[in-house]
Parts: structure tokens; C-alpha cells; sequence
């Protein structure tokens, strides 16, 4: 019996896609806020019920003469992680939330007057 969360062999493995492909509007982040070597990039995908925003977090650290990136933050990066978090939700919260009208949709001063 395999042990508890190890993969069958011949079973497909479950994972989640991004099935958005890349475009030059959601190739890169909308707004980066960045303290020290904590960033965060707040990702925009536009919907039929108006824009979602999702946030990625990372560390910058630097290994040798190479600069590289992490997703895994130590106890002292927790407050500036979520101070960064805290400025992210603020930032969202402050985008309009209304889909965009379709670029063929007739305007407010295309109206006219009865």
C-alpha cells in the first residue's frame, strides 16, 4: 500500500493550470510594491464580472554573485511580508471594479437627448 500522498504509478497527477495565456496586458504584474528584498506583484485578469487581481510574494536574495528569487520567508520577514500584504490589499481595493465596457458600445456622448 503506497504511504499517505504518494502518487500511483500510471495516474495522471492533479495540478492547477493558469489557463490564461500570456499577453503583453497579463505577461507582466500591474504594480509591484516593494520593501527591502520582500516584493509583491499584483497580477491583473480581466472577467465578465470585472477584474481580478491576485498577489504574488517574494524574497530577493543574493547567492554568491547571483541574485535569485524565493517564495519561502523566515521569521524575520514576516512583518515586512505582511505590511507588504496590507499595501496590496489597499492598492486592490482602491482599482475600479466594473468590467470595461466593450470598445464597439456606444458611449455616454453618443446618447442623444429625447
Amino acid at each position: 500500500m503506497p504511504a499517505v500522498g504518494a502518487q500511483r504509478l500510471n495516474q495522471p497527477i492533479n495540478t492547477m493550470k493558469n489557463r490564461t495565456k500570456a499577453t503583453a496586458s497579463n505577461s507582466q504584474p500591474i504594480h509591484k510594491i516593494r520593501h527591502g528584498a520582500i516584493s509583491a506583484s499584483i497580477w491583473r485578469q480581466d472577467t465578465d464580472k470585472g477584474p481580478m487581481f491576485n498577489v504574488t510574494f517574494q524574497r530577493t536574495y543574493k547567492d554568491g554573485d547571483n541574485w535569485k528569487n524565493s517564495g519561502s520567508f523566515g521569521q524575520k520577514n514576516l512583518l515586512v511580508l505582511s505590511l507588504i500584504a496590507a499595501r496590496s490589499f489597499e492598492w486592490i481595493a482602491g482599482q475600479p471594479r466594473k468590467p470595461a465596457p466593450p470598445a464597439d458600445s456606444p458611449g455616454p456622448e453618443d446618447d442623444v437627448p429625447c
